[in-house]
């Protein structure tokens, strides 16, 4: 069965992380294409103990920015 995630990349400091939208995966790498390999490698493994049916669907992710004070 194959199932479509949806993932985000982001440079935080010298590396880039990925993350899996749909369920609570991510991982790093030094550029952006390895990032996302790395993530996929973790998925693969992430889902030889969990069913894939088990994904949750993401429809129309959207950034939004909040702010919050600091007391």
């Amino acid at each position: 069965m194959e199932v479509a995630l949806k993932n985000i990349v982001w440079k935080e400091g010298k590396y880039f992380v990925a993350q899996c939208l749909n369920v609570e995966v991510s991982s790093f790498g030094e550029t952006k294409e390895s990032a996302l390999s790395n993530l996929t490698e973790a998925l693969e493994l992430y889902f030889e103990d969990t069913p894939i049916d088990q994904v949750q669907p993401v429809e129309n992710p959207e950034i939004v920015t909040t702010s919050i004070s600091n007391a």
